[in-house]
């Protein structure tokens, strides 16, 4: 059965994120919770959407937290990125970079076009001339003012797209902004029907059925983090969409009708979309993206590395990673 197209969105836009962040690691003092430091005054390692929601607007000059969000057109974590050694709030309530936050901007530049170089030797060049060329064009017709990334989840693992339109032609966005936008877009579509996010739809309940699967397995299948999954389980059995007995999970008959209403809802979309070109572009890609490569360096190596990447990415408040890390 061939992948949604926001599937294919997905996990070309979590293998680049990924590639970015491992460039990001390799160059950067930095410090993590659980897979040591490279120094006593490196930031906390974050993931390239709080480059996008947050650092690439920040100076020493300082920003408001309001027009931090009016340009970011999406919310960031604020607290997080103080406490992670990237910004300070000062006493005028502006929002100013730290000096770690001002060297880790100077490595995060460059890596956009850097990856893209990259993807175009690996893939070829006209294979990501032409996909960016179809995600530029779907990229034209939406007509909201979406962000460069996707949002932080919100309660209920819901993408929190904004309400306003567009008045200005899309400009030469980043590769990685190209693949969010119309990624956003189809999560708002299919969230306008409230009773379940395309983050847990897409990734946790599409991977259940109704004989039952180990919750432990879930974090390799899904390719989302086991906290991302936490989160996702206690809103299904809120929803009495799955039951639980002995670690084992299966879906409820309810379950089954969501997670098949699910599937149709983001065919439907699909097709109203008509993206064909852009299904073309993504298929001659997405199938070439090697999963263990991307873990080679830095902390992902570490980690046994998942069967799949995420459906939908989970960006959390953790850090912004896609898998919810």
């Amino acid at each position: 059965m061939p992948l949604a197209l926001s599937t294919l969105l997905s996990q070309a836009l979590v293998a680049f994120t990924i590639e970015f962040d491992n460039e990001a690691e390799r160059r950067m003092p930095h410090r993590t919770t659980n897979h040591g430091s490279t120094g006593l005054h490196g930031p906390w390692l974050v993931s390239l959407a709080m480059y996008a929601n947050c650092m690439q607007f920040v100076n020493e000059e300082g920003i408001s937290a309001a027009e931090l969000a009016r340009r970011a057109r999406t919310p960031t974590n604020l607290n997080g990125m103080q406490r992670w050694g990237y910004i300070t709030v000062g006493p005028d309530k502006l929002i100013r970079t730290t000096s770690a936050g001002r060297m880790a901007q100077e490595v995060w530049r460059p890596l956009f076009d850097e990856i893209e170089q990259r993807w175009g030797k690996r893939f070829g060049a006209s294979e990501i001339d032409q996909l960016r060329e179809s995600l530029r064009a779907l990229v034209n017709r939406i007509e909201l003012d979406l962000p460069d990334c996707l949002p932080i989840l919100g309660y209920g693992l819901f993408s929190r797209g904004p309400d306003r339109k567009r008045t200005e032609p899309v400009g030469d966005l980043p590769f990685a902004a190209l693949l969010s936008r119309p990624l956003l877009a189809i999560a708002i579509e299919f969230e306008r029907e409230p009773d379940i996010s395309l983050a847990i739809a897409a990734n946790v309940l599409r991977v259940l059925d109704d004989k039952g699967i180990a919750l432990r397995d879930l974090p390799r299948k899904t390719g989302v983090s086991k906290e991302s999954i936490a989160v996702a389980m206690g809103i299904l059995r809120k929803k009495r969409l799955v039951a639980e007995e002995s670690r084992i999970v299966r879906l409820t008959p309810q379950g089954v009708e969501t997670q098949s209403a699910c599937a149709h809802r983001l065919a439907v979309i699909e097709d109203r979309w008509q993206a064909h070109s852009l299904r073309d572009a993504l298929e001659r890609i997405v199938p070439r993206l090697e999963i263990a490569d991307l873990y080679r360096d830095g902390w992902r190596s570490k980690v046994r590395p998942p069967d799949t990447h995420p459906h939908y990415p989970m960006v959390l408040h953790r850090g912004g990673f896609p898998d919810g890390s």
